[in-house]
């Protein structure tokens, strides 16, 4: 018997595999337990469009990846520091301090999780930061860090 998987099964496949079991396997446990359906005509072709969607959709999330990734390589954020004498720095600058910058001076409202930074910024001067987008698509951040 044929059966279409609702969700990831070890010994089986992943979900949207047709795989072929035995019938009383389906019968007595994939198919009560919402682990599969059959692959009937009508659930191959929901399984169509449900693919045909979800392709919709990651190209579209990429789409908008690239259109962020091309605005945030247009702007430049400017994060402001403590400084002691002789221009010893008190702190650093973290990714959550970037993010926030970002959002109050260019409106782009980023996760600071996506924000990777090798170390926090400890002194003044201009930075690139990489930005993770996408799993495809990452952008180089401007920052310049000054005395406040």
């Amino acid at each position: 018997m044929k059966i279409i998987l609702l969700q990831d099964e070890k010994k089986l496949g992943k979900k949207g595999d047709i795989v072929e079991v035995s019938e009383g396997y389906a019968r007595n446990y994939i198919i009560p337990k919402k682990i599969g359906v059959e692959a009937t005509a009508q659930n191959r072709n929901d399984l169509k469009l449900q693919k045909a969607h979800q392709e919709k959709l990651a190209k579209e999330q990429l789409d908008a990846a690239k259109a962020l990734a091309a605005e945030i390589e247009s702007k430049q954020v400017i994060v402001k520091m403590k400084a002691g004498e002789g221009g010893r720095t008190f702190g650093s600058i973290s990714s959550k301090e970037i993010a926030a910058a970002c959002k109050e001076q260019n409106g782009i409202e980023l996760d600071k999780k996506k924000i990777q930074l090798q170390e926090n910024l400890k002194s003044f001067g201009s930075y690139e930061v990489t930005v993770k987008l996408h799993p495809q698509v990452s952008a180089k951040l401007a920052v310049k860090v000054v005395e406040a």
